[in-house]
């Protein structure tokens, strides 16, 4: 259960998201769930090799420069580490499936791991990773988002920044990064993961950028866990971490950074899910077809669709549809129809329509291929409206109920949509309210009567269906 000011950071990252301006910035805390070793543990090794006890040093920069300096300025060992750490195989965390999901154009980080970029992968988005200076210069096309690794990547690990000559050199070397961050500090809102006041990065990054902030910035936000007593910590010991925290996050207020606190690792990812279903809600997939529309004729059932589709643009709701037969053309008219008698323009995601292909081309079954198709689509939304649902079956030339619903009806619950079988039109609506039902789902049964009775009319279901996807 999140906390209210957990709530309200949902929220208030929430806005920033739809009006596309959300970023992230993460560092090593975001990698370690994935198996990658935190800095403490990479330079342990080195630690070692100059006889320095890792557990009491708090500079990790200057360990790897003692550890640079001690070895004739050769950082053969640090590359090696970095190569060996990073280029273990690993798999990307729920907070990165879950970002990656995101309509989230911008990714900064100090990881040299390709986590992020591998994520944007798994969602079909292209990422263009800059890694040094010179690709800021160059624009991969038709990519999704941009990931903007300021301290290296693995595969080029003689140029990760890690030493402190690497941090003092950083502003010579690596300016045009310094000119991005600031100027997506000044016109975006990040959100940083994966730190801490033990983490060597975060105090270097913003000091470079500390001359270019005036009085007037732009709040960014940041989630911290909340620091806990250690087995064997002293009272003095703890205290002491506690208040490092407390100095850390008032240090963040310089550049209107505000931190969120956690108690566990996994309230991230609840936050995270949390922000996703914000943004998931106002996309509502609208699954349907009809041959005909049992009780009511043709004419008044299309009205009612487009009715429908109207009052969810109206209510600020954007629509997802695979233009299903004698339901995808009321949809379209009736959001059309809201977009512009508001004297307003089509946005590319307040209706987004995939027509299933209908000829078998190619070797791939077409089966496999409306499968996935189907997924992809519905993955977009966060809750489902279920319609009629029935064809004519081809062989018989008899109605029987839509196959392909009740299929988007398992494929909506595997993503967590929440459904809205409408059972009073009839046809593969009610037989999925019943399976649902039949299965002890509560998703899709706790409905307002209207949408359940066989006697509703579509009077009366239209606006008992809008008010109930509202309250969501």
């Amino acid at each position: 259960m999140l906390t209210e000011h957990q709530r309200n950071l949902v929220e208030q990252l929430a806005t920033e998201l739809d009006s596309g301006l959300l970023g992230i910035f993460a560092g090593a805390g975001m990698s370690v769930g994935s198996g990658f070793a935190d800095w403490k543990t990479l330079l342990a090794p080195l630690a070692r090799e100059i006889n320095i006890d890792i557990q009491r040093e708090s500079d990790l920069v200057a360990l790897a420069q003692y550890h640079f300096n001690e070895n004739g300025m050769n950082r053969g060992g640090i590359n090696q580490i970095i190569l060996d750490e990073f280029s273990k195989q690993a798999h990307e965390t729920e907070n990165h499936r879950i970002l990656a999901r995101l309509p989230i154009e911008t990714y900064w980080t100090t990881n040299y791991d390709k986590l992020i970029e591998k994520a944007l992968e798994k969602q079909r988005k292209v990422p263009d990773v800059k890694h040094e200076s010179h690709q800021l210069q160059l624009t991969k096309r038709d990519r999704d988002a941009v990931v903007y690794k300021m301290h290296g990547d693995v595969d080029h690990p003689s140029g990760a920044v890690i030493t402190k000559d690497d941090y003092s050199r950083y502003h010579v070397k690596h300016q045009p990064f310094i000119n991005a961050l600031a100027g997506d500090m000044a016109t975006k809102t990040l959100l940083f993961l994966g730190f801490s006041f033990t983490d060597p990065n975060l105090d270097y990054v913003l000091s470079r950028i500390r001359a270019t902030f005036a009085q007037d910035q732009r709040r960014h936000y940041c989630i911290l866990r909340k620091e806990s007593r250690q087995d064997g910590d002293s009272d003095a010991d703890f205290q002491h971490r506690q208040r490092k925290q407390e100095l850390f996050v008032n240090d963040l207020k310089r550049f209107n950074i505000r931190t969120t606190f956690v108690d566990t690792y996994d309230q991230i990812t609840e936050i995270l899910k949390e922000l996703e279903w914000r943004h998931r809600k106002r996309f509502v997939f609208i699954s349907g077809a009809a041959h005909e529309y049992g009780r009511w004729d043709s004419r008044e059932s299309q009205a009612f669709i487009h009715s429908l589709s109207k009052g969810l643009i109206e209510a600020g709701f954007r629509i997802v549809s695979g233009f299903g037969l004698g339901v995808g053309g009321p949809v379209i008219t009736g959001a059309l129809e809201a977009v512009y008698m508001a004297g307003k323009n089509l946005e590319q995601e307040q209706l987004l329509l995939r027509p299933f292909p209908q000829e078998q081309v190619g070797t791939r079954n077409r089966v496999d291929i409306w499968t996935d198709y189907r997924r992809d689509m519905i993955s977009r939304a966060g809750v489902a409206i279920f319609l009629f649902g029935n064809k004519v079956d081809n062989s018989t030339s008899n109605v029987v109920q839509s196959t392909g619903m009740i299929e988007e009806m398992r494929i909506a619950m595997d993503l967590q949509l929440k459904l809205i079988p409408v059972a009073s039109t009839g046809y593969a609506s009610k037989a999925i309210h019943d399976l649902l039902r039949a299965e002890g789902s509560t998703n899709g049964t706790s409905l307002p009567d209207a949408l359940t009775s066989e006697s509703s009319d579509l009077s009366t279901i239209l606006p008992a269906l809008i008010t109930y996807i509202k309250s969501l």
